[in-house]
């Protein structure tokens, strides 16, 4: 079953799709207690996904027994407001707020919470997992390394000195703010790395021209320098930066569901155990 809701956030309404579980029956009887996934999209982007890769990953993770939430950030998909004049603190906000109202939807177990993240999202991810302990896992999906740099390249150096000139630029019709540039020159991402201690899994395709490949390995080396907390790198052969053909679409769906199925087997193993 599949719900569209609202999340208020200020004044302003997070448009969200939550994708309740198919139950999941284990040893004859159903869990109770479900995992939660929320997928965080990208710079101008939507809950939906290009080619509905959020849609279609919601829908395959609710079918493997998560209860899924994806949403739209202010001024983006169906969401109120002007994405262009927030931040990238707002958005971290933004993204707790969703985490609020989510472990609020059922029988959530907080042990297994996971943030899914493309792109700018995969950032905004890992910044809100770091700030929140609530937070237990998390997949990045072709993420910002630079988030400065990284946009600017998308958006032309030309764009950006317009914004900064005249206040406002237009990029496909969204109104980008020095502000909002500013913000992405704040953080770093890969130093944000090591103050996560939950497990981690970084997904990236060769053929990415947006969000160099290299930076898969960059979190992984961060990553495996913490000293709590796994790692694990998936690299997709010819992906291109939004997964775009059907094929690598499916290997980043099941790589994802897979290594988040094998964390459902090591925590049942683990309660059998304290049993």
């Amino acid at each position: 079953m599949e719900r569209q809701i609202i999340i208020q956030h200020g004044t302003e309404e997070i448009a969200a799709s939550v994708h309740y579980p198919v139950l999941v029956k284990a040893e004859g009887r159903c869990k109770n207690r479900m995992p939660l996934v929320i997928i965080c999209h990208g710079f101008v982007g939507s809950r939906i996904g290009v080619d509905r890769l959020f849609v279609k990953t919601a829908r395959e993770l609710g079918q493997a027994g998560s209860m899924v939430v994806r949403f739209d950030y202010i001024g983006c998909g169906e969401s109120s407001g002007d994405y262009g004049r927030e931040s990238v603190d707002s958005m971290i906000a933004q993204t707790r707020d969703v985490l609020d109202y989510s472990l609020g939807l059922g029988d959530i177990d907080p042990e297994r919470v996971t943030l899914i993240g493309h792109s700018l999202g995969g950032m905004i991810a890992l910044l809100t997992a770091a700030r929140d302990r609530r937070v237990k896992n998390l997949v990045m999906w072709s993420a910002v390394g630079y988030p400065f740099n990284d946009i600017v390249k998308i958006t032309s150096r030309k764009l950006y000195d317009e914004a900064i000139t005249r206040g406002k630029v237009d990029y496909l019709g969204y109104g980008l703010t020095p502000q909002f540039f500013e913000s992405l020159a704040a953080y770093q991402p890969f130093q944000e790395a090591k103050k996560f201690t939950g497990d981690v899994l970084v997904i990236h395709g060769t053929s990415d021209d947006a969000i160099p490949v290299d930076y898969a390995f960059l979190y992984q080396k961060v990553f495996w320098m913490r000293s709590e907390g796994r790692c694990d790198k998936e690299i997709i052969f010819q992906a291109d930066h939004t997964y775009s053909s059907g094929g690598h679409q499916q290997q980043l769906i099941h790589k994802t569901r897979d290594w988040l199925g094998g964390l459902e087997n090591a925590h049942r193993e683990w309660q059998d155990w304290m049993i």
